[in-house]
């Protein structure tokens, strides 16, 4: 009996320490989700348009989403303000609260975070209650990552610490105006990701080691499919150098306007189209010490119809609208038919862009026009032309500026800009040119003619109208063998206006002035580069031509003046 009596004390007692264990365990065990949503290149899509959904209705889903999960982080990956009327004549100030109604509290610093100064960063700042992020932007002057952002933040959500790390693409630094970078260096982002990693996973930060580290960048990413297949790879070089590096669990990408749901070297990545359209998810998973993510979009512009506005959100848009009404409304004329845009698909020179450069030579008195293919952000649809639309064709305040270019350096530039899978289409005026998209970059011109037909000279200067974002260096175009340059200081979006109120009606003619033969052989040429002792007549002989030809094909002024360096287009065998 006592024996019994022995036995059923310790069951009891075994069954109490038993009943306080397993709950613990079983919490342990139990799964913590903690949701990431990101946008990216918002570009000041305030007004619900097109695909785009808007300010109200962003801000709406955003809440329907942690309504649906309270443990939910909402970041920004950069180029947040430039890109329409109602932000750009505001630098911004709509997008701050809207921002601060999402609860972004983070953000990457995108090329176009730079169009106004960094001093706009700094308003930001503190208009949005915001941290940028950038680990690889450092000051030329102290040799430091600069005082207006953090390389990392670390977030606390339901005890999990999720750390950022802030990356910017090094392409900023020309693809922004170059005075506005000037004094800053834009470091390789794998590189400084690497150190931070380290020093975060060494536990150096007062809040410990955290629990997953995210990239949230402004760094392209492409993959096949839209996001709708994550089994299809994520690629770019810049993306594959950032998920090598051992310890970052998942990135946020942008630049490029791409819609990514998928894997790199393991890691998770998204990046949401653009305008607000769509939104990245990163889903953590942690259950134990193991962590889980899963990358996913959500297309918002498919779904428009059933998002509900946010009614503080679209209070705030209709104050903006309001005051803005009158400029963004005015009416400046009429198009009689769709101004088309798309500067990376179709033929170099776009219906819109053959009519911007036009305008522009128009106005600077130039035989040639040249922009490029960023520069116009949308078509212009028939009918009423408003100051917000051409706003948002054109949201940049870039300056005519105009010089003189050899016959050489304005081949080159054409080259740049045509089938560029980078910077797409250029568009141009006041030349006949004809290229096959199908060959080497650099060789691809077979025929360069000024408007009236007359071949271009490699040795003759003409008069030339760019931007002042292209003349130095901007998207990588090459001015530096110009001469007489002279920045106009005119607004180029000014000229357009007067244009379009001169005019009453522009008329949307075909694009022109360059015809891609890349399926049509009997138009193919190679390019050969001068040597030193070459003359053209031997240059002919040895290619199995004449002379006469080669300058023909050229469009050399004088047959007998030649350069060593000078690439010529000579007759495939």
């Amino acid at each position: 009996m006592f024996n019994g009596k022995k036995v059923l004390v310790m069951m009891m007692t075994l069954v109490l320490v038993m009943s306080t264990i397993l709950p613990a365990m079983s919490f342990a065990e139990e799964a913590v989700t903690i949701d990431i949503y990101s946008f990216n290149d918002f570009h000041g899509a305030l007004i619900e348009s097109g695909k785009n959904v808007g300010m109200a209705k962003l801000v709406g889903a955003v809440n329907a989403l942690k309504a649906a999960n309270p443990n939910t982080l909402v970041v920004s990956a950069g180029d947040n303000y430039q890109g329409s009327a109602m932000s750009n004549l505001s630098y911004g100030e709509p997008v701050s609260e809207m921002l601060k109604l999402l609860g972004v509290t983070v953000s990457a610093v995108g090329n176009h975070e730079f169009d106004w100064g960094t001093d706009k960063i700094t308003k930001w700042t503190e208009d949005g209650n915001l941290t940028f992020l950038a680990s690889n932007i450092y000051d030329k002057t102290t040799g430091e990552p600069v005082a207006w952002a953090k390389p990392y933040v670390i977030k606390e959500q339901e005890g999990k610490k999720i750390a950022f790390i802030g990356l910017t693409t090094q392409e900023t630094a020309y693809k922004t105006k170059a005075d506005n970078v000037s004094t800053l260096e834009f470091k390789d982002p794998a590189e400084a990701a690497q150190i931070w990693v380290d020093y975060l996973m060494a536990g150096k930060d007062a809040a410990g080691k955290p629990d997953a580290i995210i990239a949230l960048t402004h760094i392209p990413a492409s993959q096949e499919g839209y996001g709708e297949d994550v089994n299809k790879p994520v690629t770019g070089d810049e993306i594959s150098a950032i998920t090598a590096v051992k310890g970052i669990d998942g990135v946020v990408c942008a630049h490029n306007h791409a819609t990514v749901a998928g894997y790199s070297n393991g890691v998770a990545v998204v990046e949401a189209y653009y305008s607000g359209r769509t939104l990245g998810h990163l889903s953590l998973s942690f259950t134990g010490s193991t962590l889980k993510v899963t990358p996913s979009v959500d297309n918002l512009y498919k779904r428009s119809e059933e998002i509900t506005p946010d009614p503080v959100a679209l209070a705030a848009f209709e104050k903006w609208n309001k005051d803005l009404a009158p400029t963004l409304n005015e009416v400046l004329g009429k198009a009689d038919g769709t101004f088309t845009h798309d500067r990376y698909t179709g033929a170099s020179t776009t219906v819109l862009g053959r009519w911007v450069c036009e305008t522009m030579a128009k106005a600077a008195g130039t035989q040639i026009g040249l922009q490029n293919g960023g520069g116009l952000r949308r078509d212009i649809p028939a009918g009423d032309i408003t100051y917000g639309i051409l706003y948002e064709v054109m949201p940049f305040d870039n300056t005519l500026v105009t010089l003189k270019l050899s016959g050489a350096d304005l081949l080159k530039n054409i080259e740049h800009g045509i089938a560029n899978a980078e910077i797409g289409n250029a568009s141009f005026s006041g030349l006949q040119v004809d290229y096959n998209s199908s060959l080497e970059a650099g060789s691809r011109v077979l025929s360069l003619k000024l408007a009236d037909g007359t071949p271009v000279a490699m040795d003759q200067y003409y008069t030339v109208v760019i931007n002042d974002f292209m003349y130095p260096k901007g998207d990588n175009f090459d001015f530096t063998g110009a001469i007489d340059v002279k920045d106009t200081f005119i607004p180029i979006r000014d000229v357009l206006v007067n244009e379009i109120k001169a005019s009453g009606t522009i008329k949307a003619l075909p694009a022109g002035y360059a015809k891609d033969y890349v399926n049509e052989s009997a138009k193919a040429y190679d390019t050969y580069t001068v040597q030193e002792g070459d003359v053209l007549w031997k240059i002919a002989k040895k290619l199995g031509t004449t002379y006469q030809n080669l300058g023909e094909i050229n469009g050399l002024k004088n047959v007998n003046l030649i350069y060593v360096g000078q690439k010529l287009l000579v007759p495939q065998k």
